[in-house]
């Protein structure tokens, strides 16, 4: 029995999939169409042939990934063998930015406000114009 070939090649839609840098093979087929992902700095088509040592850039998610490619997969594999398939060198993941909370905002379909409700919105800090705005009146 002779032992099978090792592959030398694998398609760039299915190698990123399986990696997981795409949730599902059509988005990783979809991002390679629209030129979010380039391999060595050339937009990739998604048959576009993957080589280990190759720099892969994926655009799209919530920031750019770039891996160097260590070994070549074509079926989805567990999280850790994908991890070992390539070298992250991608810039660090920017710091989650919290919102606050939205002042003197109604829920939408609640109606007008009642009095009491007024009074209490007006007490809301930056309110002072809306207030001024009112006595006028």
């Amino acid at each position: 029995m002779t032992p099978a070939p090792t592959r030398t090649t694998a398609r760039a839609d299915a190698w990123v999939w399986a990696v997981r840098l795409a949730k599902t093979r059509s988005q990783a087929t979809a991002a390679c169409k629209a030129g979010h992902v380039r391999i060595n700095g050339d937009k990739a088509k998604p048959a576009t042939p993957v080589r280990i040592g190759d720099r892969v850039e994926v655009r799209g998610g919530e920031w750019p990934r770039i891996v160097e490619v260590r070994q070549l997969l074509v079926k989805r594999v567990g999280a850790p063998v994908a991890q070992a398939a390539y070298v992250d060198h991608s810039p660090a993941q920017p710091p989650k930015v919290e919102r606050p909370a939205a002042i003197g905002v109604r829920d939408r379909g609640a109606g007008r406000p009642t009095k009491k409700e007024r009074r209490q919105i007006e007490k809301l800090p930056g309110r002072e114009a809306a207030k001024e705005r009112r006595q006028r009146r």
